[in-house]
């Protein structure tokens, strides 16, 4: 506590923050971490591996070219022929998106539906699912059936004038109307298949080190896992510009990373604030983006820093209130407060980051595009996992993501916290690969759901961690 009283008065002395985050050197190629510069100057590490394939599968795809991720001269991704693809199963998306000028929303789903018969605990410990259906507005006015028997009107006492009749509502014009009309194909998504690939991207103040249990298990499965370390975070350089640390920039890197290591089939792995770049990414990107997992995520809400925040302080201040802040994540981010958890918080280098970097990534949080219709437009199967102890994301932003998304199934896990992927990551590995593995089945399918200002259903599974004798 002392050194990081000293260490901030030399802050406000000198104007320079300490313990920069600067990239480490490079480690053994077998490790898997790579260097990439994504802008002149702005070097982010990041974590591949590409497991080995199997002798016959490589005589399998000799001659062949892998699937890369190419631009034409407007940007667009375009992609080349690519190997183990599965046939998949062919869903109808369409949806009619309609915002009134007073703020409302209503949102008609008119495609299929998809059940989720997935995700099953290891230990068997499953509630029954339940399906819930919220209704975000009562827009579409019935008129009301004439009554056979009319009661007559109650004649006024004399001297009394007649009530003025109410007045006469006209009729609403939409402000924005977005209408939504594809077919998507939904496959399963294997470690065999080497036109799969998992990108996993981390929130404020992690590092990739927090998906250490999922990039181990999932390369082991034959998975090809791509990690990234933000800007300022990890081993990436941390530029001392606060527009480094908007979200557009951090956006932008991001979409180098994914235009680089891309496959046919990616499937998106965020968690907090990485959860906003996987939409954008998925939003950007719809034909390359199969799948999504989104972990302790929020609302679909635009992004706007708050101005009575603690990080507006100044950085030197941060830096004094380091041990606080350190303290306060570890109680919040995880369920339990133990020896573990603050081992698991070391291990994994988070909310390891400069007073400077973590101010500039919370004022940068501005993202006004990321609104509700944003969300409703995209057409890719979501999971959301929610940890029931997590104090930083209340469950009702999971649940209000899960209303408006079109394919989302949110599974809540008792025993975990916003660090559940940490905290519980048996758990949470076999929820991601039982979704990986997972295709629809429309053999349940019956007639198209057409439903007005109700959004579509979601199941909400609660599931409790083993306990250890």
């Amino acid at each position: 506590m002392l050194t990081s009283i000293t260490d901030g008065i030399l802050c406000c002395l000198t104007g320079k923050t300490t313990n920069l985050v600067l990239p480490l050197e490079s480690s053994e190629p077998s490790d898997g971490f790579e260097f990439v510069e994504v802008k002149p100057g702005r070097v982010l590490r990041v974590r591949h591996i590409k497991p080995e394939r199997q002798h016959r599968d490589k005589e399998k795809d000799a001659g062949k070219d892998k699937t890369n991720v190419d631009c034409d001269a407007n940007g667009d991704a375009s992609l080349e022929d690519p190997s183990d693809d599965d046939a998949g199963t062919s869903v109808h998306c369409k949806r009619k998106i309609t915002v009134y000028r007073n703020g409302q929303l209503v949102i008609e789903n008119l495609g299929d539906v998809l059940h989720s018969e997935i995700l099953q605990c290891q230990d068997g410990d499953l509630e029954p699912c339940s399906t819930v259906e919220v209704e975000l507005a009562d827009y579409k006015e019935m008129p009301s059936s004439p009554d056979p028997n009319p009661v007559p009107p109650v004649p006024l006492p004399s001297g009394e004038q007649k009530p003025a009749p109410p007045p006469r509502r006209r009729r609403r014009k939409p402000k924005r109307t977005v209408l939504i009309d594809s077919t998507r194909v939904i496959s399963s998504c294997k470690g065999t298949h080497s036109d799969v690939a998992l990108f996993f991207v981390h929130g404020v103040g992690g590092s990739l080190d927090i998906w250490s249990s999922q990039l181990d298990f999932f390369s082991r499965l034959g998975y090809e896992v791509i990690a990234p370390d933000l800007a300022g975070h990890g081993a990436s350089t941390a530029p001392q510009i606060a527009a480094a640390y908007t979200f557009y920039a951090l956006a932008e890197d991001l979409r180098a990373i994914f235009k680089r290591y891309a496959r046919k089939r990616n499937i998106l792995i965020g968690h907090s604030y990485g959860v906003s770049f996987c939409t954008f990414l998925a939003h950007e990107y719809p034909d390359l983006v199969h799948k999504v997992v989104m972990i302790n995520g929020g609302g679909p809400t635009a992004l706007e820093p708050s101005l009575c925040s603690i990080f507006q302080l100044p950085s030197c201040v941060l830096h004094c209130l380091s041990p606080c802040l350190a303290w306060s994540f570890l109680k919040a981010g995880f369920a339990r407060q133990g020896a573990k958890e603050k081992q698991l918080l070391k291990q994994g280098n988070a909310f390891n980051v400069s007073p400077f970097v973590l101010r500039a990534m919370m004022s940068g949080q501005y993202w006004p595009e990321g609104d509700e219709v944003y969300h409703a437009e995209l057409t890719v199967p979501i999971l959301l996992v929610h940890g029931m102890c997590d104090k930083f994301v209340p469950m009702e932003e999971d649940q209000r993501m899960a209303e408006i998304l079109l394919f989302a199934f949110l599974k809540v896990i008792e025993e975990g916290s916003h660090m559940v992927m940490m905290e519980c990551p048996d758990t949470v590995n076999t929820l991601l690969h039982e979704f990986f593995l997972w295709e629809p089945d429309m053999s349940r399918k019956g007639e198209a759901d057409c439903t007005v200002s109700v959004c579509d259903t979601f199941n909400t599974v609660k599931i409790k961690k083993p306990v250890d004798k």
